[in-house]
């Protein structure tokens, strides 16, 4: 659900799919297809894996695998990949606990029953605490450190300032609704604010 950290109700899939996304070849895009047909998991009950895979930035939004995808399946960066990915997926946590992979199970459900104010005894919250620890058991949060991400890499938008230095200006538009009136002093009035807070450099 929005707002809830992510998880799986049947969360003792997440070791038997991540163990196949190891050994498959990577799909052009992760879809359910893929996940019954190829990594050979057709249930039901794991098709929520994919919107998992999104919010821990394994998969793109259309399911096209991220370089945090291709990390996990690389033997040398795959603990570290995953780490990455569960501080992505569960960052609400970890800004509540930075070590909140090291807490024992009474622990994590407790800042997970902070985040989220869900009851100590629901059953969304044993889902959401049994996929993080699923998730960790792939995770090695102190691994060295990854090769940055396409993501990472990109450099910023350039600023009105950096534009400017280049010859190139920003154009904007602004559309105006009148209200209907007889008064013009009314328009008087509109333009000149506009032209006293809008048009000047």
């Amino acid at each position: 659900m929005p707002g809830y950290p992510p998880f799986m109700n049947s969360y003792g899939l997440v070791t038997k799919i991540l163990g196949k996304i190891k050994e498959a070849k990577t799909p052009d895009r992760f879809t359910q297809d893929y996940l019954a047909k190829t990594l050979g998991v057709a249930s039901g009950s794991a098709k929520p894996f994919i919107p998992l895979a999104k919010r821990l930035g394994l998969l793109s939004s259309d399911g096209t695998p991220t370089d945090t995808y291709h990390q996990f399946r690389n033997p040398d960066h795959s603990s570290g990949a995953m780490a990455r990915a569960m501080r992505t997926g569960y960052a609400d946590l970890f800004s509540r606990n930075e070590n909140a992979h090291k807490l024992d199970r009474k622990a994590l459900e407790g800042l997970v029953v902070q985040a989220t104010g869900l009851d100590s005894k629901s059953g969304t919250l044993r889902c959401i605490v049994g996929t993080f620890e699923n998730l960790k058991a792939f995770a090695d949060f102190g691994s060295a450190e990854l090769p940055p991400t396409k993501e990472e890499t990109l450099p910023p938008p350039p600023s009105e300032t950096d534009l400017r230095e280049f010859g190139l200006g920003l154009s904007y538009t602004i559309n105006v609704v009148l209200p209907r009136t007889d008064d013009v002093a009314v328009y008087n009035a509109i333009f000149r604010a506009m032209k006293e807070n809008l048009l000047r450099r």
